[in-house]
């Protein structure tokens, strides 16, 4: 929901000390982590080397074994080190806890967030702006055969798409332009008739909101 709808920022700019007894991602340990991953991932490229000088070996690229014992002990040297620097990270690594409060991260002085009020203020609009979402995806299940894999993307394209609005006296005409493919402009259009049913009203007016999604151009 955050990735979605990012409300935080049109509301407020507010903020307060973070909690420092907050449980949080250990740097450290993250830190450790990506060294281990890329000692991995050198000790892994090593052996392919040793194997493809053994066989250069083999097929007469490497002239004499005298070459071939030279360039194989200096693999194995690199093996033995980066066997060793493994070792020496995993053994960093288990020393390190996974999480710690947010008073022992480093600037943890500097961590803030949005102040609680507000907080409490976008976490309702987020969860509302996410229901009204889920519900028109419920309206989309019947009649569109991919939702479950689809819906939730179809929605917000439809949302996001430009539209023109044109009032009249009795109503609030918001036309859709068509979406990317006819079977999607279809299934958007058959939502709108479900709204259209509701008669839902402008706030604020009495014009009745009538949605539809236009025709594609010829």
């Amino acid at each position: 929901m955050r990735q979605e709808f990012l409300i935080d920022a049109l509301v407020d700019y507010q903020v307060e000390p973070d909690d420092p007894n907050r449980s949080i991602p250990n740097p450290a340990r993250k830190a450790v982590d990506k060294e281990l991953r890329n000692a991995r991932a050198r000790y892994a490229k090593l052996h392919e080397k040793y194997g493809s000088t053994a066989l250069d070996y083999l097929e007469g690229r490497i002239p004499t074994m005298r070459a071939f014992t030279a360039a194989e002990k200096q693999v194995q040297r690199e093996i033995r080190e980066a066997a060793d620097e493994i070792t020496r990270l995993t053994e960093r690594q288990k020393s390190l806890p996974v999480r710690i409060p947010l008073s022992q991260a480093p600037d943890a002085e500097k961590a803030m967030k949005l102040s609680t009020e507000r907080k409490h203020l976008t976490n309702v609009l987020k969860m509302v702006a996410y229901q009204i979402e889920g519900s028109l995806v419920e309206l989309l299940r019947p009649i569109y055969p991919r939702t479950e894999d689809e819906g939730r993307t179809l929605i917000q394209t439809a949302l996001r798409s430009s539209a023109s609005i044109e009032p009249t006296e009795e109503e609030l005409c918001v036309t859709l332009a068509p979406l990317s493919s006819p079977h999607r402009s279809r299934a958007i259009a058959s939502v709108c008739e479900v709204l259209n049913k509701t008669g839902t009203t402008f706030p604020g007016t009495k014009l009745r909101l009538r949605f539809a999604v236009a025709e594609p151009p010829i």
